[in-house]
């Protein structure tokens, strides 16, 4: 049985190495908060423009707002310009960010026009300067850095970003198995973090298709990764990285999903706390997609998503979901369920 270490970032300490990876309009405060309450050993903010904190933006220094929640507060930026993004990170540390993580992945169009998030593997110069600039603001504080395997299948270039992460004081290196040009298409290739981990003496985090403890030990196994970090697959289920962890520390079994009256429960505290957090128009829009996401594999699920979708009164959109889950069953293999609902390639970053 494969054993897992303790991971150790100054004094950010993971009994599990196992990391809620950050994902634009999905990983707010409240989703945090709930995994966090279910054993996630690191929870990251969504991804953060640094500009927006570096000016002192009202809803962006939301965004990087950890109040409320248990363990350190890991904050990842996205930008281009080192200056900013040093300024950014000072901003965070001020705020009691315990972590700083730099994006380097990120394929939406939107923030590669930009020069940020995954185009960063085609400038590597500026890469280099952008985790120095923030390594030197904030050399109280790990920075770590979430990059692809490279821009395309001709341009893997994660092992020599890496090395030179590492000489500008990056403390850790998260790997997302596929190239800018995949997505999240395909399979993610996970020998790409084994080269990582090769290149490099600072710990190593492999990301891409890992949904259980299973895959993480395989891909731990198969790559000699550190630990893992884990997106989509949590969505809809803010205990499955609690789980993923739990399994790793103890070499056992990953415990079983909550039973539909549980599910239903964490959903729905789920959406109070949405709402408490946007406020009523914004929070039932941001409600939506993680309601279909906690429902997928029920009874009438897409009954449910189209009610839900349908309903701009957020206390009758509550009642359609108390209802639901008062009733949940799980559906067997032959019914039809809802697919699940693919995130927005900014979601996704």
């Amino acid at each position: 049985m494969l054993t897992v270490s303790p991971l150790t970032l100054g004094s950010v300490r993971l009994d599990s190495p196992v990391l809620l990876a950050p994902m634009a309009g999905i990983t707010d405060r409240p989703f945090r908060r709930l995994a966090r309450r279910f054993g996630c050993p690191l929870a990251f903010s969504e991804m953060i423009a640094s500009g927006r904190l570096a000016t002192a933006h009202a809803a962006t220094l939301r965004m990087s707002d950890g109040d409320g929640e248990a363990g350190p507060t890991a904050v990842q930026l996205a930008g281009h310009d080192p200056a900013v993004m040093a300024e950014a990170a000072r901003v965070c540390a001020d705020r009691g960010a315990l972590l700083i993580d730099i994006n380097m992945g990120c394929p939406a169009k939107k923030i590669v026009k930009g020069w940020a998030g995954a185009a960063l593997m085609r400038d590597e110069p500026r890469a280099v300067a952008i985790i120095d600039a923030v390594a030197r603001a904030v050399p109280h504080l790990p920075v770590t850095v979430k990059m692809r395997a490279g821009w395309d299948a001709d341009h893997r270039t994660a092992p020599r970003l890496a090395r030179l992460a590492e000489e500008r004081g990056a403390r850790l290196i998260t790997v997302h198995g596929r190239t800018r040009d995949q997505f999240y298409g395909g399979r993610a290739d996970w020998a790409v973090v084994g080269e990582v981990k090769a290149a490099v003496s600072i710990p190593v985090i492999g990301n891409g298709d890992v949904t259980s403890a299973d895959d993480a030990r395989a891909l731990m196994a198969a790559t000699g990764a550190d630990g893992v970090m884990i997106g989509r697959a949590a969505q809809g289920r803010p205990w499955l990285l609690g789980h993923v962890a739990r399994a790793l520390a103890t070499g056992g079994a990953e415990p079983p999903p909550p039973d539909p009256i549980t599910r239903g429960a964490i959903a729905l505290e789920h959406f109070d706390a949405l709402l408490d957090h946007y406020g009523a128009f914004v929070g039932l829009r941001v409600a939506r997609k993680h309601m279909a996401w906690a429902t997928q594999g029920l009874r009438a699920a897409t009954a449910l998503r189209r009610a839900v979708n349908t309903e701009d009164d957020p206390d009758r959109a509550r009642d359609v979901l108390a209802a639901f889950w008062a009733t949940a069953q799980v559906a067997h293999p032959a019914e039809s369920t809802d697919a699940p609902m693919a995130p927005t390639r900014r979601e996704a970053a």
